[in-house]
């Protein structure tokens, strides 16, 4: 019983694809050069230079405060216009709401978004507003819409139709409907899912400061080009308790949300 059960006939149908699989990656390794001889080699280079940034220059610590408080405030401002615009474009995306073409060329606009990374889109913002934050919001904003719009959209497609028809039967328009109808349904999961999309903003924010948006990624990034190693490990450390303490507050409210929302 026991020898049947790790018999050849029972994986078989595995081993086919697993061997097609292990020779696919194979040959995508050599040819990008991925081989673990470089991983390893990699990994004793980056060990080293760590060690050329340790200590960090804990005297660089309150320089970095202003910094990092402007990624912040970049990811808060990004998030919220982001998901303002997002609900906008869900109500157009949803099929139970809005006509079959302007669904389409939603759809279209928001699947065109998600496919330009936020980098692309700052950079193309730079050349438009300069630098600063101004474009890191307008990019974390346009970032929001691929993302959340998508959700958004779908979860307004499964909502239950029983509310909007009955709103409808009294002779509610379109912007009842949506008011009264749509969104009560909606808002913990908008809640939810703009909590989820400002941990992104987060990252992206300090991502976006070393390419022009300002905040504690363009110290990150000026710290390292003028080989201030220490003080650039300070930066590290501020970016990696930024992010932590932002994914513990999102998770915070989320779980809340959700326990309120059982107790309802």
């Amino acid at each position: 019983m026991q020898a049947r059960m790790y018999s050849f006939k029972r994986y078989r149908k595995f081993i086919l694809p697993l061997i097609i699989l292990l020779a696919v990656t194979e040959g995508a390794a050599i040819i990008c050069g991925a081989t673990f001889g470089k991983l390893f080699e990699g990994l004793y280079r980056g060990i080293a230079f760590f060690g050329n940034m340790y200590p960090p220059d804990w005297s660089a610590f309150s320089e970095m405060l202003e910094p990092a408080l402007q990624s912040i405030v970049i990811a808060f401002l990004g998030t919220v216009f982001g998901a303002l615009m997002s609900i906008v474009f869900a109500l157009l995306a949803a099929s139970n709401l809005s006509h079959p073409w302007v669904r389409a060329i939603t759809r279209f606009l928001i699947g065109l978004e998600r496919s330009i990374p936020e980098i692309v889109i700052l950079i193309l913002l730079v050349a438009a507003f300069g630098l600063g934050a101004m474009p890191g919001v307008v990019a974390l904003s346009l970032g929001c819409i691929g993302m959340l719009g998508k959700l958004l959209a779908d979860i307004i497609e499964e909502i239950d139709p029983l509310m909007i028809e009955s709103i409808e039967s009294v002779g509610g328009n379109k912007l009842q409907v949506i008011v009264f109808g749509v969104l009560p349904q909606i808002i913990p999961n908008i809640i939810s899912y703009t909590l989820f999309r400002f941990e992104i903003n987060i990252r992206l924010s300090v991502l976006l400061g070393a390419v022009g948006a300002g905040g504690v990624g363009y110290e990150l990034d000026y710290s390292f080009g003028m080989l201030q190693y220490h003080r650039a490990f300070t930066a590290m450390i501020i970016i990696i308790a930024m992010v932590f303490a932002t994914e513990q507050l999102s998770y915070y409210l989320r779980k809340k949300l959700k326990m309120e929302g059982a107790l309802k």
